[in-house]
This record gives C-alpha cells, structure tokens and sequence, in this order.
C-alpha cells in the first residue's frame, strides 16, 4: 500500500501545485486548503505525513505546524516556504524546503521520512499496527502494546467489521481450549480501548456486542 499524505496547499494562480506530481509518483494524497481543513481531515484519517505548502498560503507555516504538532504524535511534517517568508524563528518541521525546487526534490526529502513498508505492519482505516515493534497508531495517538493486545488487536483487524466472538477470541490469543471465564479479555480489551480511542468510554472503532464478542469498526 502506498503512502497516504496530506497536502495542505492554497489555491494560486501564480503558484504550482504539487498534488498531481506526488499523485503520479504512486502516493495517496488528500488536499485541504488551510490548517483548519487539515485538524478536521485528521478527526478520520491518520496520514503517513503531512506537506504543508506554507508559500502557496501566503504564510510561514509557524503556526500551522504548532497545531498539527499537537494532534500528530510522531507523524512527520515538510513545510515548503518561500525565501521572502523564511525568517529566523524556524516552525517545527521535519524537513523545510525552500522555493524553487522539483517534484522530485520533495519526494527525496518525504521517502525517508516516510514508514518502511513491511510484512510485519497491518493497515485498517486509521489504524497501523506494527507486530514486529509491538506498536499501534491510530489518529495522531502512538502505543507500545504487550504481546497479547497486539495478537488481539491483529484478530480483530484481520476481522475487520465482522463480530468475533469471545470464546473465540479468548482461545487463539490465550492458546487454550478453556474459555469459560473470559473477564481477563474484557479488561485487555479495556487497556487496547486506551491505546486506540480517543474516549475510551465511548469507543469509536472496537465495539463490543453484547453476548457474542467484539468488532472493529473503521
């Protein structure tokens, strides 16, 4: 699957854009006119990184990166600035390039910024779990998980949408064939709730289903 990135550029005449060349260099690429547009497209997606055309808006990029900076946990930032709005006070970006330069030149500064693409990372909607590093992300949050949540979380992405039921859920993770008392995967799933959502007690993407198990929505 091919990066997703989130552009964030302003419409000018006088200025090129550079969605259609990171479009036909394989990347996903969603656009939004301003940082407000970006904090809401970030309520349900979770980009791989973040391109802020700051010259396209006519401004230094400072305060944009400072709100994103507060709802991405560890997603990467390239701010582009034009050298008239380049000043001392430098924004907080991964990478900062100045105008002129190419499509290419911007895909060179993103490709290390960007995550490794490997067999171990499953992707479902905003969520990327790492089952090599035992990491989860999911809009902006970043967790460290313990062998079982990631074996449950794994599950119920491989399940995505569909119910899995407790017993079932319980004997793949636990590796056992008793499943009669199954409250220790009610309060692992309470601890992967913390990890994922943004309200535990009102979850928006594991759900459970009374009487049967557990499903996860995206």
């Amino acid at each position: 699957m091919s990066a997703k990135i989130l552009l964030v550029e302003g419409k000018r005449a006088d200025h090129p854009s550079f969605s259609g060349g990171l479009l036909k260099k394989g990347y996903q690429v969603e656009t939004v006119p301003n940082g407000s547009a970006a904090l809401k497209y970030l309520l349900s997606a979770d980009p791989d990184l973040v391109v802020i055309d700051a010259a396209s808006l006519r401004t230094s990029g400072r305060r944009i990166c400072q709100s994103l900076r507060k709802e991405l946990d560890g997603v990467p930032i390239v701010l582009i600035v034009d050298p008239a709005k380049n000043g001392d006070e430098k924004p907080d970006a991964d990478a900062i390039l100045t105008l002129p330069f190419t499509v290419q030149k911007l895909v060179n500064r993103m490709k290390p910024l960007l995550p490794v693409v490997e067999k171990n990372l499953l992707h479902v909607g905003p969520i990327r779990l790492d089952m090599a590093q035992r990491r989860v992300r999911c809009l902006g949050k970043q967790a460290r998980l313990t062998p079982r949540l990631a074996a449950i979380l794994k599950i119920l992405m491989e399940h995505r949408g569909e119910v899995v039921e407790r017993a079932n859920l319980f004997s793949q993770v636990w590796e056992t064939k008793y499943t009669e008392d199954t409250r220790t995967l009610d309060v692992h799933i309470s601890w992967l709730r913390q990890a994922l959502e943004v309200d535990s007690r009102h979850p928006r993407f594991l759900k459970t289903i009374r009487g049967v198990g557990y499903r996860l929505d995206v």
